[in-house]
């Protein structure tokens, strides 16, 4: 027996309790700080990349969190032209205003890295690609593993 009655159902609420997990070890046992800090970097992220990129990653996510992702989407005013590692920060930063102070450096770190490890390695090769040098310096070094 399923706890929701659905397959897909229960299978993405354990995919998303991994991804949860695996920021909440870089930033403390709350699920709830590590939900926030997930839409605030993907929004950023969503928004600094080309439409057909985005959309790409928005496939390779799991159900749920392609749901947060595409919160609040506006298609029409991608790609955002931040060019600047600061620019960035600001825009998690913003996107974590709702929650105890966390360092979007380290925020936006582990959500690279949680994408880096859990997404197709060649998607996330072309996610980071895409960005910046500076940004792309919060990707972690193997990208996939």
């Amino acid at each position: 027996m399923t706890a929701t009655g659905l397959d897909v159902l229960d299978k993405t609420v354990q995919t998303t309790n991994i991804w949860l997990n695996e920021i909440m070890a870089d930033h403390g046992d709350d699920r709830q700080v590590a939900w926030h800090i997930l839409g605030a970097v993907l929004h950023a992220l969503r928004d600094r990349l080309p439409a057909d990129l985005s959309a790409h990653l928005g496939a390779e996510l799991p159900l749920l969190i392609r749901g947060l992702y595409y919160d609040q989407y506006e298609p029409s005013k991608q790609p955002d032209v931040t060019r600047t590692l600061d620019a960035f920060l600001e825009r998690v930063k913003e996107g974590l205003t709702s929650t105890r102070p966390v360092d979007s450096v380290e925020a936006t770190r582990s959500v690279f890295h949680v994408i880096a490890h859990r997404i197709d390695l060649g998607q996330s090769a072309k996610v980071r690609d895409a960005l910046p040098k500076d940004i792309q310096a919060l990707w972690p070094e193997s990208v996939g593993v």
